[in-house]
This record gives C-alpha cells, structure tokens and sequence, in this order.
C-alpha cells in the first residue's frame, strides 16, 4: 500500500486534508460467503477465512499484493445486524438499503484509505453528504497459517443526499493485524492489483462533487468517462451507453451512484484465459481485456488487464 498523503494531526479538526486518498477496498455485498468462495476460487483467487463482524456482518476476503483487498460481505446474524440498525450503526444501515434497493449481490461501497477519519467526516458534514455517524470496531483476523490478531479500525461515510445505492468511506486503521498475509496475495490467475475501478450513473455530473470530495481528487473529464486518479488506481465514472460500449454488457439506467466493474492487473492474459476455460467461467475477449460478468457471489464485472 502507498504511504498515505498526510498523517494524524496535519490538518486541522473539521478541515478537509489535502491529496488524493489510496484505494483501501472494495465491499461486496453477497447472499452467502459459501457461494462467493466458491466463484472467487474458480476465478483463480485465493479466499481468506471468514472474519466476523461484531455487529452481524461477516466477510472472506481476498488481498491482493498491492495491499488492496476485495471484502465479500455477508449478513451473518441478521439479529444482531437489525439491532446495529436500530443503534446507529451507518455501515450496516447502509449495507441493508443496498440489499433492499439493489438485491442481494452487488458491489455496494468503496473504501479509501484515511490517517484521520474525524477530519473526514467532518469534511463530509461540512459537504452536506454524511451518510451517518462514524463507526468505531474491532474484529479478529486470522492468517492462512493460522496466526491471529486484532485489527481496529474507524470509519467515515459519504453519499449523495437520499442515496440507497452506493457510497464511500474513509477507513482509518487504528491497528493493523500483525499476522503474514503473503500466502493469501499469491492467486493462481496471477491477479497483483487493482488497478481501476469503473462506476455507473445517467447523471455522471451529480456524482463529480460527491466523488471528488471522497477521494479528495479532481475531477478530469476526458469525452464521455470522468476519472478520479488515486495514488494506486483510478476510479472512472462512465455513463450506461459508454460503459456497455466499453465492456460489452448493459449497465442498466442507475441515476445514482452504481460501482460495476474492478479491473485487476495479471501478469499473463493467457494463464487467465486458460484458468477460465478449466473452470467453465463465461468470459469475454475485449481488446486487451478478459471481462467476467457478475455472477452469484461475485457481485461486478471482473476485469483482467496483463500488465508488465
């Protein structure tokens, strides 16, 4: 992971911190993490045990060695998931309105990395676009070795006003397990890195401002795709007519915020292709892509990208 651009206390309280934040990970929602290891293991990744939340949610990650991950989530205890609810807890609030907006698949949230996320949501406040209060936990984790330690961490949310679609937060890592991750970064479809995240909107401009104050990146609209570039990635923005052109699959009419499709860089295209015919996964030749549609438990088109 990059080093982040600024450092606890460089900044004052309630002001928006200066440069573009990293790509931390990306949320997707699934009816069960059974069937989302199950299709991220045919697709050539490595899956990490399941890590439960102490508010209902459970997740089995997948890291990457850019130091992003993908974070499959599940309602693990839908008791305890409605009481979170009930006490204010934004992130499972905010997962609950995806699920009944948008189904239980899907890719609901992207998350950017913070060294403060007070300051951020007091930024998210001052912008009018807070989608709650902030959320403070800690959950145990444990590496494929077996090794297991505690990670904390607090959040920020943002969202556009009223929106049950998708959303950013800042996620702070207020400790970070001390456990080796390195065998769950090596994937048999060679996946390094995210290297791009493509979203979806009718009304792209609606979403410029929530985005660039999220990401605390400008905006550059080059034709018909606006991109936001992050230390470590790019988050493009495209309408549904310039999304199905580029990845040859319809994107439906969301006029609010819809994250759609992950672009992984791989080292060789072939090895790709080849896991993917073994594997009977439908996939799509696209120049020099390899675009995976969704599927059940595997809520965004996955694209596969060889990079040197």
């Amino acid at each position: 992971m990059p080093a982040r651009p600024h450092s606890p206390g460089a900044y004052p309280p309630g002001a928006c911190p200066p440069g573009a934040y990293p790509l931390d990970h990306l949320v997707l929602p699934t009816a069960s993490l059974d069937v989302a290891r199950a299709r991220l293991v045919s697709l050539g990744f490595v899956v990490a045990p399941t890590g439960i939340h102490p508010f209902g949610t459970e997740n089995c990650c997948v890291f990457l060695e850019d130091g992003t991950y993908l974070e499959p989530l599940a309602v693990g205890n839908a008791q305890a998931a409605a009481k979170a609810i009930a006490d204010g807890n934004a992130f499972v609030a905010r997962d609950r309105a995806y699920r009944d907006s948008c189904g239980n698949e899907g890719f609901s949230a992207l998350v950017l990395g913070t060294q403060n996320a007070d300051a951020d949501h007091a930024c998210y406040v001052e912008a009018g676009l807070s989608a709650g209060d902030m959320l403070s936990f800690s959950r145990a984790f444990t590496d494929a070795a077996g090794n297991s330690d505690t990670a904390s961490f607090k959040l920020a949310f943002a969202s556009g006003t009223g929106a049950t679609h998708a959303f950013l937060f800042a996620c702070e890592r207020i400790n970070a397990p001390k456990v080796d991750r390195s065998a769950l970064q090596v994937h048999a479809n060679g996946a390094n890195g995210i290297v791009e995240v493509v979203a979806v909107s009718t009304e792209p401009s609606e979403q410029r401002r929530l985005i660039s104050i999220a990401t605390h990146s400008p905006a550059t609209v080059p034709g018909s795709s606006t991109a936001f570039e992050l230390p470590n990635a790019t988050l493009t923005l495209l309408d549904p007519v310039a999304f199905e052109s580029r990845f040859g699959m319809p994107a439906g009419a969301p006029s609010e915020l819809r994250f759609a499709a992950i672009v992984f860089s791989v080292g060789s295209a072939d090895t790709v292709a080849k896991l993917l015919a073994a594997s009977s996964v439908e996939h799509d030749i696209r120049g020099d892509d390899i675009v995976v549609w969704p599927a059940s438990g595997q809520g965004a088109a996955f694209v596969f990208q060889e990079k040197a």
